[in-house]
């Protein structure tokens, strides 16, 4: 993690997300390559405003604009376009980046004009990579019951994070509601440092899946799966 010109931090995120139904009993990573121990669940529950511009210009750049409640992570995100090893950089911001902006951001009540409710901080972010992208509007709404694993090595270092998520999403664009259940494997802090062996680990990873029932996700994103896109 580091921090960002504009005052937030970045990190990358390097998952693989499966789609599994509701009765998939949960895999075995006990045994993956620096592993020794696998804690958890902890539960977390999260609620995500997306935003975007008209004719989803961010999303099908590969950005998404978030601002999300609930887990040791919420806030103001920006995740960019998919780059080397098929992760994204995040950019992160707290919930109060926004307390300057008069109207609380991601609340119920209609939206007048939403540059008033994303912090002034997210709008110079999108600016700097989509100068002319128009002004955002609300498209979804993901709500999420998550348990998180944490696969921890011999040092007590994170090398991965499991979850299992169950997702009930809102597309606003269109007034349709949907749920699911899907797992993501994302690697941590103490995650291998060569290509070769973070392939490995992502391999036994899916292998480890697949003996339950699981399979790679057929869509990119929950935001993604959620506009049916």
């Amino acid at each position: 993690m580091s921090a960002d010109s504009r005052g937030g931090t970045r990190s990358l995120e390097i998952e693989s997300t499966f789609d599994v139904e509701a009765a998939t009993p949960l895999p075995d990573f006990s045994g993956l390559p620096g592993v020794a121990v696998v804690s958890g669940p902890e539960r977390r529950d999260l609620d995500a405003r997306y935003f975007d511009v008209a004719g989803f210009g961010l999303g099908r750049a590969g950005y998404a604009v978030r601002r999300r409640t609930g887990g040791p992570d919420e806030g103001w995100h920006i995740k960019g376009p998919k780059g080397a090893e098929g992760g994204r950089v995040e950019t992160h911001w707290p919930l109060d980046a926004g307390a300057d902006a008069g109207v609380e951001a991601g609340g119920d009540s209609a939206v007048a004009d939403i540059d008033d409710l994303v912090p002034g901080v997210v709008l110079a972010a999108i600016a700097q990579f989509a100068p002319d992208a128009g002004p955002l509007t609300p498209i979804a709404r993901i709500v999420n019951r998550r348990d998180a694993f944490a696969l921890r090595d011999a040092s007590g270092g994170v090398v991965a994070e499991f979850v299992d998520d169950h997702v009930v999403a809102l597309d606003e664009t269109r007034d349709v509601e949907t749920s699911w259940r899907e797992w993501e494997f994302e690697l941590g802090e103490a995650a291998p440092t060569t290509a070769s062996a973070r392939a490995a680990l992502f391999h036994e990873a899916a292998a480890a899946v697949a003996r339950v029932g699981g399979r790679p996700a057929a869509s990119d994103s929950k935001l993604a799966r959620t506009l049916g896109l």
